[in-house]
């Protein structure tokens, strides 16, 4: 592990402790480019850790800091997901795969910390998760079945199911997807992880999925919208 501090961050509020982590792409052209904008007062941007493509681990804000990562959105009950949640940046430009090297050192990552923190794999989630409306990373390309394989995220559910629009955004919004009631965004968000090749409208796969992720645990099951 490198280390290459970031000025970027602040406490965490309310005393709050990690319960998520979330993954990111950079969309820049390097991991020397995205370190440089991640470090750099001006940005206001940061995230715990930076993994470039070679799979060299950089860290750059303590765990115990509230890093500059995820901007608006939610998940579950949580509201203030920067507050909630651990970050960490894939270099990646959007478009190519994730190389061996850094997906093995992102595995890695995930085991440590998720040990740590006592995150369980419904905890690791995607900036397209908790943002539908405004991202799409760590994007299509990213292999969540691999890290699912490995007990690092939650598998996708099997199966198929009946039901209209309404029942497919209320099945994604108690499965955890609360940034939005927005069916176009939410039909996006699953597809991107769970669906990624996936086009035309929602079809009774897309339903079968959401039902299956609403019917595990949530982030927090006593405080999250039903």
């Amino acid at each position: 592990m490198l280390d290459r501090p970031s000025p970027n961050h602040g406490p965490r509020r309310d005393g709050a402790r990690p319960r998520l982590i979330v993954l990111h792409y950079t969309a820049m052209a390097s991991a020397e480019a995205a370190l440089d904008r991640l470090c750099d007062p001006v940005a206001q941007v940061s995230a715990h850790w930076l993994i470039a493509e070679d799979g060299r681990l950089f860290r750059l804000v303590p765990e115990d800091r509230r890093a500059w990562h995820a901007g608006a959105g939610a998940w579950g009950a949580v509201t203030d997901v920067n507050s909630h949640s651990l970050g960490v940046e894939l270099a990646n430009d959007g478009a190519a795969p994730f190389p061996a090297p850094q997906m093995a050192a992102l595995e890695s990552l995930l085991r440590g910390t998720m040990a740590r923190w006592r995150i369980p794999p419904a905890g690791i989630i995607g900036h397209s998760d908790c943002a539908p409306c405004r991202k799409a990373d760590p994007g299509p390309r990213f292999d969540w079945a691999r890290l699912a394989r490995n007990g690092l995220a939650l598998p996708t559910p099997q199966g198929c199911a009946d039901g209209d629009d309404a029942a497919f955004v209320a099945a994604m919004r108690r499965a955890g997807y609360t940034a939005t009631g927005d069916l176009p965004h939410l039909l996006a968000a699953l597809r991107l992880r769970h669906r990624p090749w996936a086009k035309g409208p929602r079809d009774a796969r897309d339903t079968g999925i959401a039902l299956g992720l609403a019917a595990r645990l949530p982030v927090d099951p006593a405080r999250s919208p039903a």
